[in-house]
């Protein structure tokens, strides 16, 4: 039974999340429908990351079983099709080994999580980015984050939904940069806990307000308690931008 990779893109907003749940339409759910109208199968399409409700994919990576070795540009094309009008876009579709998994494979996640910082209301950012209306300083966000990068217990910025086994992760990357009046917070591990990012940037923009200093970041890891975590970060502008596989 020939396995497919696909690359996935999608806004986020109109969804209940990537997985697939009774009070809503999930993007897992969208895609399934279409393979259905592309082959007449029902498949259960496995993610690489499970987005909440509102985040966004440029790069999330899934997989599906097919009964017939279909062209993968058929696969990619026929989908696309079939997932009108959803903001769902099939980027690329490929065969893979049987052993392929689109979560157990994975070694790196890579998030985005994006910041307006200005007093206007957002427009064409709407949805797809956090305001901030207080200034940000950028170089103290970058500052703090440091603390967080390296195998440590995140306790802090984990949900207390979350189902991960261990609260023990490795932050490979976790960076702050300005551009313009906008910030980006890039995150990098293998695997992150539930709204951990979003935990961490919103916890990061205290830093940048001046409520935190640098250290207090590091206080609130070291405490390993959620109470001591920063306002969790809305879901608007957070990104899986890619997956990386070994």
């Amino acid at each position: 039974m020939p396995r497919y990779k696909l690359t996935v893109e999608y806004d986020g907003g109109p969804f209940v999340g990537w997985q697939r749940q009774k009070n809503g339409v999930s993007v897992q759910e969208a895609l399934e429908a279409a393979v259905a109208g592309f082959c007449g199968e029902a498949v259960t399409v496995g993610g690489a990351g499970r987005t909440d409700a509102g985040v966004h994919a440029l790069g999330q990576v899934a997989h599906i079983d097919l009964s017939k070795d279909w062209p993968s540009d058929t696969v990619r094309d026929a989908l696309n099709a079939h997932l009108r009008p959803h903001p769902i876009a099939v980027l690329s579709a490929e065969n893979v080994a049987d052993d392929f998994d689109a979560r157990f494979s994975a070694t790196a996640r890579h998030y985005l999580y994006r910041i307006v910082n200005r007093r206007a209301p957002l427009t064409v950012e709407r949805g797809r980015a956090w305001q901030v209306a207080k200034p940000l300083d950028a170089a103290r966000m970058h500052e703090a984050a440091q603390h967080l990068v390296g195998l440590h217990d995140f306790t802090t910025f984990r949900s207390s939904e979350c189902q991960a086994k261990s609260p023990v992760k490795t932050l490979d990357v976790l960076s702050v940069e300005r551009f313009g009046e906008g910030l980006e917070i890039r995150a990098s591990a293998r695997s992150f806990m539930h709204n951990q990012v979003r935990s961490m940037a919103g916890s990061l923009a205290e830093v940048g307000t001046g409520r935190w200093s640098p250290d207090d970041m590091r206080a609130a890891l070291e405490a390993r308690d959620r109470t001591r975590c920063g306002p969790v970060a809305p879901p608007d502008g957070l990104f899986l931008t890619a997956v990386d596989y070994g």
